[in-house]
């Protein structure tokens, strides 16, 4: 995969200022909107069931999160989801904690099931728990990996026919037959809540106008990484607190010079 054809996406995504309809938890909404908005897209954050699938029809993507569950929000989630399937909207999917408790990992079954979606992102412990393998997982965090991530990634996308992300130290991304790891990215970003989800609502904004799914996300890992290894070298010393507020200037001033210069990924 060519490093230009990612700077293109990225200026596709600034361009365009994609919709991107997010139902996501009540952790992360604001984060999430002010990641989406430095990136360049238009987020809208709609729950009601009496208008999640008017919203759903014209966004340029819809992202369904499970991080804080009850039954109406599943209920959004699922006709937000049909409805975006019969619009042709893609689908981008976090399974939040599923295998964490038998609702939760109910949820995130019932939901690939009645809801085509195109892209599925998760940890190793969720995405396991999503495709009925077992593996570690405390409260809505992965435990250490105690398996063949690719190898899990590969099975989880073959089963679900869907493009399959699965972050941790390294990315792996799949569709099932072609297969990229990316090695962007920083530890203090699992010192930050809902960095994950953000990045979820991110790859729904390079999805949303590009219609090859594995190279929009493959192109929203390697752009997210940079973003937060620059925001890691400028707050190195102070906390916690600055890299989140840099971390979102980063998100809004990665150049395609620095995905030239900075983008790691390779085919597995």
């Amino acid at each position: 995969m060519e490093k230009n054809s990612l700077c293109e996406t990225l200026q596709k995504v600034r361009e365009v200022n994609p919709l991107v309809h997010n139902i996501t938890n009540v952790v992360v909404t604001n984060f999430t909107a002010n990641g989406l908005l430095a990136l360049g897209a238009s987020p809208v954050m709609a729950y009601a069931v009496e208008e999640v699938a008017d919203m759903a029809q014209i966004a340029n993507s819809v992202v369904l999160n499970i991080g804080t569950l009850n039954s109406q929000t599943v209920d959004s989630m699922i006709l937000a989801g049909k409805a975006a399937n019969e619009s042709g909207v893609p689908v981008i999917f976090d399974p939040v904690g599923a295998g964490a408790t038998r609702y939760r990992t109910e949820t995130a079954q019932k939901i690939m099931n009645e809801v085509k979606v195109s892209i599925i992102r998760g940890n190793a412990a969720e995405m396991a728990n999503v495709v009925g393998e077992k593996w570690e997982i405390k409260g809505v965090d992965a435990g250490d990996a105690k398996g063949n991530i690719t190898e899990l990634a590969i099975t989880a996308a073959q089963k679900m026919n869907c493009v399959v992300v699965i972050t941790g130290k390294e990315d792996v991304v799949t569709d099932g037959k072609t297969t990229y790891v990316v090695t962007n990215g920083h530890p203090i970003l699992t010192k930050v809540t809902g960095t994950g989800c953000l990045l979820t609502s991110v790859i729904g904004a390079f999805v949303g106008v590009e219609k090859d799914f594995f190279r929009a996300t493959v192109a929203a890992l390697t752009y997210y990484g940079i973003a937060a290894e620059k925001a890691a070298r400028i707050a190195a010393d102070l906390g916690t607190g600055s890299f989140q507020i840099e971390f979102l200037n980063q998100l809004s001033l990665v150049s395609f010079e620095d995905i030239n210069q900075y983008s790691s990924f390779r085919e597995f």
